[in-house]
């Protein structure tokens, strides 16, 4: 598998029985069998059409932002977009590769004084994983913005779509159901006020840096925020905050994240999540859905 996978790209994009924790937020997770960085969009068709043929499992990392990956690692091929991360902008129309973070799209709208971006200033994932999840923050949201996209489908065939044929709803697409890979998307902004779009992205980038626990690793907001209430309130109002399970600990700067403290496991990480959305369903009877991703096999005991 590993001559068949160089052939198609090159041996400085496959890595066998790579630690996926290198590539993770949260800084956890076990091995992968295949990890491979494809460099074009022919070669995402040609890696998932040998899959098929081969029935191999097959599984996108994504940049492993808002996702958690057992301890057990994930069988098969595993493929992380990392090197498709162009980003161009044509008038106020910005086409970025599924690769390149959200964040620094939002940076190039500012450089080209276009607005609509800004709340993208402060999310650490992909552009494919903001399609994905139909990412948003601060009153903004990808559909907002977003008017069409090119993915590979589940048989390797290269989709022209457009955002409406996505479902983006709250943190939420068809992206997963359907099993589309995203190769690149095509926003639309508008012309505004460099000093202004730039004011607004400092505001932003100040109530993230003060309000959530950046040093240290973790996967970001852990739950969706449920209809009439916010997650980490309900979370602070359980006296969570500084709960810990093993090296998974309840942030004390911001109690709707979960960060990785002391050399964490998955597990860790799981089970405290578990132990919240129990102490929250009994004191408040709320159910928290979790936002983040998890993924990969348990580790055998």
């Amino acid at each position: 598998m590993y001559d068949i996978l160089t052939k198609i790209t090159s041996k400085n994009n496959v890595m066998v029985d790579e630690p996926l924790k290198n590539h993770t937020y949260t800084r956890l997770g076990g091995n992968a069998d295949y990890l491979v960085t494809p460099e074009t969009y022919e070669e995402v068709q040609q890696i998932v059409k040998l899959a098929n043929q081969e029935n191999i499992k097959f599984t996108l990392l994504g940049n492993g932002s808002n996702l958690i990956v057992k301890d057990g690692g994930i069988r098969g091929i595993v493929m992380n977009l990392k090197r498709l991360n162009r980003i161009q902008t044509d008038g106020t129309i910005i086409v970025a590769q599924s690769g390149a973070r959200i964040i620094d799209v939002s940076r190039e709208a500012l450089r080209q004084t276009l607005t609509g971006l800004e709340f993208a200033c402060g999310i650490p994932g992909s552009v494919g994983g903001a399609l994905f999840m139909n990412a948003g923050a601060y009153g903004g949201e990808i559909k907002d913005v977003l008017t069409s996209t090119i993915v590979v489908d589940r048989a390797g065939d290269l989709l022209h779509l457009s955002a409406d044929e996505l479902d983006l709803t709250y943190r939420s697409s068809n992206i997963p159901e359907k099993g589309y890979i995203v190769l690149e998307a095509t926003f639309s902004l508008k012309e505004g006020n460099h000093h202004e779009i730039k004011a607004v992205m400092d505001d932003l980038t100040y109530k993230r840096e003060s309000k959530q626990p950046l040093e240290y690793p973790s996967c970001g907001s852990v739950f969706k925020r449920p209809p009439g209430y916010f997650a980490g309130k309900l979370i602070q109002d359980s006296d969570l905050q500084g709960k810990q399970i093993g090296g998974a600990q309840v942030s004390l700067k911001h109690a709707g994240f979960i960060i990785n403290k002391e050399n964490a496991t998955a597990k860790d990480y799981i089970n405290l999540i578990q132990f919240v959305q129990k102490t929250v369903k009994e004191k408040f009877d709320v159910s928290l859905e979790r936002e983040v991703k998890v993924i990969g096999d348990d580790k055998e005991s």
